[in-house]
């Protein structure tokens, strides 16, 4: 499944997120939820001991001038990539 996350962590239910994670999920940070992937962000440490793989999109991160804050262990995608998730998961969640 493809979750993305669109709100900032600090407005969003991450336990229930965390719940909903299987392994082999993937995880897309948009619009304010780029703000989850701040190096030494305490959701950054969260996120990636879960089995997915967890990513932010250049294009918010650049639009909330983020993208020298970020942690390596996020992997920073474009809109091709965005549309590959979407392509190679049939089931879908926002968040």
């Amino acid at each position: 499944m493809l979750h993305t996350l669109s709100h900032s962590p600090w407005q969003c239910d991450i336990d229930t997120l965390l719940s909903m994670l299987r392994e082999g999920d993937d995880l897309l940070l948009i619009q304010d939820g780029v703000l989850a992937a701040l190096e030494g962000s305490r959701f950054v440490e969260i996120l990636t001991n879960a089995p997915i793989t967890v990513s932010a999109l250049k294009d918010d991160l650049d639009a909330r001038g983020l993208s020298g804050q970020i942690s390596a262990k996020i992997d920073v995608v474009g809109y091709t990539d965005f549309v590959n998730l979407t392509v190679t998961h049939a089931s879908q969640m926002n968040w």
